[in-house]
């Protein structure tokens, strides 16, 4: 019976809509049920990463920088996961606790503290008051467009209207947005309608704290990842493979899904001998995929937390439409785009805030001629447009950005 609801749900626009504002009004009920007013906690901040979903990304780095600061000792630092116990190990800071999401010791924390580190929509109940800074670390130079920057989409679960409603609630709660770059302020500006909010100069363009890792790792950091991902003793050549989500897929029992366009034995044949794939698939689709038939070739590291720990052990990028390759440009390391469906995808998902011609590798169209791009960047390293590229959208990605970041938003 939920399954055909959900089904129902979907297809009809204005049902789903009304059912999402009467689920928004009873989750604030609970909430303030839950909180009440409390006082705001000055020396409190609260981290979460993709949901809940994993310890990572920005909300990871300036963490860690916080903790790691004399400055911050009577700091209470509270991060809150999905499955907290995968995340007890913090507690072994005495600075740190750890809350299940969505649990009422998380309502209040939220409620509580006075800085709010995330890097997702939060969800509708979370409003924050004029005592607290809720700093939205997003997490990633878009290529695609978002937001309100979306004229068309077929996205399964969202019309244009529900998309930009949401950006527009979540635009009007932030007081500040990261930014790496002045291409991706406006870019982040616009998806967010920022002027419209009268939140104008809340963009912060002080560089990625998520990338400062890609300034400052070591090989003592390799050696522990690759020990990690069972690689310690290979000697084979290492490609990341990261593809985005489809929002046009999606199964209303199991939700988004990912029909994967590569034929694996078809490049095993090519590149086994010589290559070991990392195949990550995107949060929302991360468990749906079994590589057991392709042992010793595709290795699914979608469960990995940190996509950093990824790139630095990685000698290529193969991607998509994913953000991944801004990161990953700050290696200066071979990146292919693997578009199959680009005039599909631009012209019925998502259109592009930076056209193809500027990407900073091979656009390759079908799969005969994958295995032989990869042969390619692989004997020539990485296109020489990679460095220029970096130099343009990754300027201030030089491993003092969570530095900056916390100087900035805490008095």
């Amino acid at each position: 019976m939920r399954a055909v609801l959900a089904a129902l749900v979907q297809r009809l626009p204005m049902l789903r809509i009304a059912a999402r504002r009467s689920r928004a009004f009873l989750r604030r009920l609970r909430f303030l049920a839950r909180t009440g007013m409390p006082h705001t906690e000055e020396k409190t901040a609260v981290f979460a990463a993709y949901g809940g979903r994993s310890y990572a990304c920005s909300p990871k780095a300036i963490y860690e920088y916080m903790r790691s600061q004399p400055a911050f000792r009577d700091f209470k630092l509270i991060w809150l996961f999905q499955e907290p116990e995968r995340y007890r190990f913090l507690e072994a800071d005495p600075q740190t606790a750890v809350f299940a999401y969505g649990s009422p010791e998380a309502d209040r924390a939220v409620a509580r503290a006075k800085y709010w580190i995330f890097n997702f929509m939060i969800p509708e109940q979370w409003v924050p008051r004029s005592t607290q800074v809720y700093v939205q670390c997003w997490h990633g130079t878009p290529l695609k467009k978002l937001g309100l920057d979306l004229e068309y989409s077929e996205n399964a679960m969202n019309s244009i209207r529900e998309i930009h409603e949401r950006y527009r609630e979540n635009a009007g709660k932030l007081d500040y947005l990261l930014s790496p770059s002045p291409f991706a302020t406006a870019a982040l500006s616009s998806a967010w309608g920022l002027r419209a909010a009268g939140k104008a100069d809340a963009v912060l363009e002080l560089g990625y704290p998520r990338n400062d890792f890609l300034s400052r790792y070591t090989q003592a950091d390799v050696r522990r990842i690759r020990e990690k991902l069972g690689l310690a003793d290979c000697s084979k050549r290492i490609l990341l493979y990261a593809p985005t989500w489809r929002d046009d897929q999606y199964d209303p029992k199991t939700g988004y899904t990912y029909d994967c366009p590569v034929d694996f034995d078809r490049l095993q044949r090519s590149l086994g001998d010589s290559f070991v794939i990392l195949f990550r698939a995107h949060y929302l689709v991360a468990e749906k995929f079994d590589f057991s038939r392709y042992a010793g070739f595709v290795l699914d590291v979608s469960g990995i937390d940190d996509v950093n720990e990824l790139y630095v052990v990685s000698d290529m990028l193969i991607t998509d439409y994913s953000s991944v390759f801004f990161d990953y440009a700050n290696l200066c390391r071979p990146i292919l785009f693997y578009m199959y469906d680009l005039e599909f995808y631009r012209g019925r998902l998502h259109s592009f805030y930076l056209e193809p011609d500027r990407l900073p590798g091979e656009i390759v169209r079908d799969e005969d001629a994958l295995a032989a791009a990869v042969w390619r960047s692989a004997r020539y390293g990485a296109d020489e447009r990679v460095k220029a590229f970096r130099a343009q959208f990754c300027p201030l990605d030089d491993g003092e950005a969570a530095k900056r970041v916390v100087e900035a938003i805490v008095e």
